[in-house]
């Protein structure tokens, strides 16, 4: 047997902890015990890690959470156990928000924990994670860990980064990992959608704008890049940044200042930039559309994602991450992966990388009826029959005129209910009649963003009887 592992048990039930540490003990591991959480911080001090930490959420003098921080800051790959007897999901969500591996409710057995020791103890594959504990970077692939490699040796330079990949591989976690481990990570990080703005709203947003600059413009507003000062910006789907902003951004690039729109002079700003994007910038440069010099300019770093198709072995990662995550976070613990369909999931291409995989197992979380997640909760329609299923259109009030009956019926199948993916055509071709082609006010109606219509719209473009407005 390799040599035992360094164990924190902290728990005011001091039978509990004994005979763990009994357990553990047989095992050839080395348990500390702590009745108190400032028992358990004092121990945590004396500068020798440990390899697991298992503590109740309510401990006399410093609290279970507090327990958790100060093991994340020390090492945020040791894993941490919180036990409590008056769990919710507000608490269990709050510690896996900050990196909690478990969470488990009182009463728990001497074999329920045994089983859990070895489990957490059990030698894990590369697990790479943002400070904060929601928005981890998990993984085992060489090229995802060597671009952290790279992410993290230049973090604290002031070389801008591109990032670039396709949507939901996790280009702002990487912008946010750069943030998080350089200097500047106690200093504010700001994101803007570049994709979500208008021009002359997108000026104003980044650059801010003097009273008087324009009808409506009562006060002074600072902008994204003033507000960023002494941190990070993360311009997000930069290739969507009109032409005249573009030059403008160049200059703050070159200068380190911005002028705000109507101001008579300008303003210096210290801020580290990132931008992002899913497209071809080159191809963009040569259709004029983006400035090559910007480019250049903006290039200086570059980070290319790749997608979760390319690093299968990821994957199983992943599921399991969610799974417990969200397991936790809506009060299911103990809920598995049924067999088939971990099989489902394995062997599904994932067009939609990490977020489309992220909202499957949210989903299946949600929808699992037992203590398994079954091949139905997926709702993949490879996986479903058309015919055997029903899916009625939920309206919100006052948006039944939207989607009328005969267009419902006009992609049934032989009277037969559509499916998903016709429902989801469905959905937008009516939003967009509604909204006159106004893509921002679509979004709005089916509850998604305008980068998210936007990709499904040109997803379903070329397919036989999808038409829609053009953009207003």
């Amino acid at each position: 047997m390799e040599d035992g592992k360094r164990i924190l048990i902290a728990d005011s039930d001091q039978d509990l902890c004994k005979r763990l540490a009994g357990y553990l003990s047989r095992m050839g591991h080395q348990p500390r015990i702590s009745g108190t959480g400032a028992g358990a911080l004092a121990v945590l001090d004396e500068g020798n890690p440990f390899d697991l930490v298992i503590t109740a959420l309510n401990l006399p003098e410093a609290g279970g959470m507090e327990v958790l921080r100060r093991v994340k800051r020390s090492d945020p790959t040791t894993p941490v156990v919180i036990l409590t007897g008056q769990g919710s999901v507000k608490n269990a969500v709050e510690a896996m928000k900050e990196g909690a591996a478990d969470f488990l409710l009182k009463p728990v057995t001497v074999e329920l924990l045994e089983e859990l020791s070895q489990r957490m103890l059990r030698p894990l594959p590369p697990l790479i994670t943002a400070a904060s504990g929601d928005r981890a970077i998990v993984t085992q692939d060489a090229r995802m860990l060597k671009l952290l490699e790279m992410a993290k040796s230049v973090a604290d330079s002031r070389a801008t980064v591109l990032i670039s990949g396709e949507s939901g591989t996790g280009k702002e976690l990487f912008a946010r990992y750069l943030h998080q481990n350089s200097s500047r990570a106690k200093g504010p990080f700001i994101a803007v959608n570049c994709a979500s703005l208008p021009e002359g709203l997108l000026e104003s947003e980044l650059f801010g704008h003097e009273k008087g600059a324009f009808t409506g413009a009562i006060t002074r507003k600072l902008g994204r890049f003033e507000l960023a000062s002494g941190g990070t910006i993360l311009l997000d789907e930069i290739s969507e940044m009109a032409v005249v902003l573009q030059a403008k951004l160049l200059r703050v690039l070159q200068e380190g200042e911005i002028d705000r729109v109507g101001g008579k002079q300008p303003v210096p700003v210290d801020v580290r930039v990132v931008a992002t994007t899913n497209r071809d910038l080159k191809e963009h440069i040569a259709k004029g559309e983006f400035r090559e010099d910007l480019y250049y300019r903006l290039n200086v770093i570059p980070l290319k994602v790749p997608p979760l198709r390319e690093r299968k072995g990821d994957v199983s990662l992943l599921l399991r991450h969610f799974l417990d995550n969200f397991a936790a976070g809506n009060n299911k613990p103990g809920l598995s992966l049924s067999r088939a369909a971990e099989l489902a999931l394995t062997g599904h291409a994932w067009p939609g990388n990490v977020r489309e995989l992220q909202n499957t197992m949210e989903r299946a979380v949600l929808l699992a009826s037992g203590p398994e997640i079954t091949p139905e909760a997926l709702l993949f329609d490879d996986l479903l029959a058309e015919e055997t299923v029903p899916l009625p259109l939920t309206l919100a009030p006052g948006q039944e005129d939207l989607f009328p009956e005969k267009a419902v019926e006009s992609i049934s199948h032989s009277g037969l209910p559509p499916t998903l993916r016709d429902a989801e055509k469905l959905l937008i071709q009516q939003a967009l009649h509604h909204t006159e082609g106004n893509r921002t006010h679509a979004a709005k109606v089916l509850g998604i963003s305008v980068r998210t219509l936007r990709n499904k719209l040109n997803e379903y473009k070329n397919e036989r009887g999808f038409e829609v407005q053009e953009e207003v």
